[in-house]
């Protein structure tokens, strides 16, 4: 796993996890706005942009190689942590491995109710229209058609155009077997973590659903609800207004 890293090692750490099929550089431009008063850690998840080539195991062995460098890097502890969709879940699982990993927590469309319709669907998705749905081509033709609001600037377009190709058919499926299998540890409960979730107005009923279960089971999360945002729009395409927000939530006590 590799890691990117903003600002000096000697300010508070954050670690903002990316979700499945982007890589570092989604979480790039909120980095570069927050540099100046964090230790800012960026970690490409195996499966995905430089790391395409490393086999993609669970969402399980990627939190333990994260707390490796926790221990290794941050004397153990963050100051904050937060991550979208796949990362979003991710962070979900970290925080239900120690209870004191983070003061700070935000999880984005983190998914936490097992969906086996939509493992079978996707995988049937990936399996017969992987090839195209992951070529130069077809994104191409994607980033073009999105709403202005979301859409990237020169230098994010070029790394997702350099990264999305590198995606292996295999390491996608087995992304999405575990993403849409995951369940929550009951050790979440013991979580000391100050947690908000967000969730788009416009995402599927099963985030909705996720952010409830998720709240049930932290003594301090606050739900809010993006309306009209689709998923992973505020960290993915608002930069600016996903840093207002947070730091509003880092600075509260």
């Amino acid at each position: 796993m590799k890691f990117y890293e903003y600002g000096d090692k000697n300010l508070p750490h954050i670690m903002l996890i990316h979700g499945a099929g982007r890589s570092y550089w989604l979480y790039l431009r909120e980095a570069r706005l927050l540099q100046n008063k964090y230790h800012v850690i960026l970690p490409v998840i195996d499966g995905h942009g430089e790391e395409g080539n490393v086999p993609y195991i669970s969402t399980e062995k990627i939190v333990d190689q994260l707390i490796e460098y926790i221990d290794n890097n941050c004397a153990g502890k963050l100051f904050a942590v937060s991550g979208v969709s796949l990362g979003g879940q991710i962070t979900i699982e970290l925080l239900s491995r120690r209870r004191d990993i983070a003061e700070k927590a935000i999880v984005e469309s983190g998914l936490c109710i097992p969906q086996p319709f939509l493992v079978k669907y996707s995988t049937f998705v990936v399996k017969l229209c992987g090839k195209w749905l992951f070529s130069k081509t077809f994104n191409k033709w994607a980033l073009n058609i999105l709403p202005k609001r979301m859409q990237y600037p020169k230098e994010i377009a070029e790394l997702y155009m350099r990264d999305i190709t590198s995606i292996k058919t295999e390491n996608l499926i087995r992304i999405l077997d575990t993403y849409y299998q995951y369940k929550m540890k009951e050790s979440l409960r013991d979580s000391q973590a100050d947690t908000i979730y967000w969730y788009g107005g416009k995402e599927m009923k099963c985030i909705k659903q996720s952010a409830k279960l998720f709240q049930s089971y932290i003594k301090k999360c606050k739900v809010v609800e993006l309306k009209g945002y689709y998923h992973s729009e505020i960290s993915d395409y608002r930069p600016e207004e996903w840093v207002e927000k947070a730091e509003e939530f880092f600075n509260h006590r």
